[in-house]
């Protein structure tokens, strides 16, 4: 019994803490990537260079600094007009989604995630962070609600009350 007890609290923890399987990045590693970037760009090839900006895309999408993550999606952003192969362009646009994610447009995130699906229609990681997304809209949409609720009983629990007094 105190284990269903302990579970449902986690559960109900969980939902409020709004929390996902989608990794964090620390900023020294954004660093270290910034700096694998700024020694790539002296006279490696082309093939170290995305890699390296691949790298630090992933870094900076998946930072906890909402800067960072803005940095990233314009990264890629940038680089996704250039990509001709469809595997780099369904990491980039998974990448682009974390990126939207993380900044909370979740509309985008899931354009791009479909688009991602479209090119590999059973990648596992791109079908967890869809399904991360809409449990997130989901999530949303009942505390909206939920406040809406809460928002009509006081003014008609104050409405009630007024004309009770007189």
């Amino acid at each position: 019994m105190e284990a269903k007890i302990g579970r449902f609290f986690e559960s109900v923890g969980d939902f409020f803490s709004g929390s996902d399987q989608i990794p964090w990045c620390d900023s020294d590693i954004v660093v270290g990537c910034e700096r694998e970037v700024n020694e790539a760009e002296k006279g490696s090839k082309d093939e170290l260079k995305h890699e390296c900006h691949m790298r630090l895309s992933w870094a900076l999408v998946h930072s906890r600094r909402p800067e960072d993550v803005q940095r990233g999606i314009a990264m890629l952003e940038a680089s996704l007009v250039d990509t001709n192969s469809p595997l780099q362009t369904r990491e980039k646009m998974y990448l682009l989604a974390v990126g939207y994610y993380r900044s909370g447009d979740y509309s985008k995130s899931r354009q791009l995630v479909d688009r991602c699906l479209e090119i590999a229609p059973n990648w596992m990681q791109a079908l967890n962070l869809k399904r991360t997304i809409e449990d997130h809209i989901k999530k949303d949409g009942v505390i909206g609600i939920g406040i809406a609720a809460t928002t009509i009983g006081v003014v008609f629990g104050g409405i009630v009350a007024a004309m009770v007094r007189r």
